[in-house]
């Protein structure tokens, strides 16, 4: 059914959604933005599910947006722009709703649209060796449509510490961060992982799901206007010199004007 998505539910109804382009660092692709959608929104309307398990195949969690894609995007009109970026929003979105408990299961690095993907779920634990970071700006780009739900997670004061720098963190920063809950030797993850699920076992489902929405509510919020600022402002950058040069520096192995 999925081609960049694998989902497992054991017996339980614990459901892994798992990210499956390990070759590329399951960055994603306009293939499997409108996957995540369809899987998020699929998982939360199953009865079934109990709780729902995020994370990825091979060495990576995800590289963020697939740079083909974004190439793509740069030699598209200004329509094409809008429409591709509201359905990496509303990926995010599906998922920052589902009414499922999201646990992230970070078993490597996240990058760009992957510290987003960590930013939706309602917990994420992390190994201690993986290295995040908010690379967007190298690359003339802002991390606009994961803004939200990062800023959600972490706070503005703790988000401007690596919001616009770019700069890579190790699994440690990341907790004290906020974006991790906690970050555990390798052999401990899947451990780690188990006893963030088993609790929900033992609640009721709908009162789980009215408790989370509660949640979501009370919290900052993330609105269509919102998620509308983003995409527009994603948009304008995708349209600018800057994301220009800094894509281009990238796929021939070169500098951008503004490196020193």
């Amino acid at each position: 059914m999925y081609e960049t998505l694998k989902i497992d539910v054991d017996a339980r109804g614990v459901a892994t959604l798992m990210l499956n382009r390990p070759e590329k660092h399951n960055a994603m692709s306009g293939a499997m933005i409108l996957e995540l959608r369809a899987a998020a929104e699929a998982l939360s309307a199953d009865e079934a599910v109990r709780v729902v398990v995020l994370t990825g195949a091979g060495k990576s969690f995800c590289a963020g947006g697939d740079l083909g894609w974004m190439q793509a995007q740069m030699a598209a009109d200004s329509e094409t722009r809008f429409v591709e970026a509201r359905k990496l929003a509303e990926a995010l979105q599906a998922l920052n709703t589902m009414s499922k408990p999201l646990i992230g299961r970070l078993q490597g690095n996240a990058f760009g649209g992957g510290v987003g993907m960590a930013s939706v779920c309602d917990v994420a634990i992390g190994v201690d060796r993986l290295t995040m970071g908010l690379t967007e700006t190298r690359l003339g780009l802002i991390p606009a449509t994961i803004g939200p739900y990062v800023l959600s997670r972490m706070g503005e004061a703790m988000a401007r510490r690596v919001f616009m720098s770019a700069r890579l963190f190790k699994a440690h920063e990341a907790v004290e961060l906020g974006l991790l809950a906690r970050a555990v030797p390798e052999a401990e993850l899947d451990a780690a992982v188990e006893a963030e699920i088993v609790p929900y076992l033992s609640c009721a489902p709908r009162a789980v799901a009215r408790a989370k929405a509660l949640a979501r509510s009370l919290g900052p919020r993330i609105d269509d206007a919102v998620i509308d600022h983003t995409i527009s402002e994603l948009v304008a950058c995708w349209e600018g010199q800057e994301a220009k040069d800094g894509i281009s520096a990238f796929f021939e192995k070169s500098k951008p004007d503004w490196v020193r």
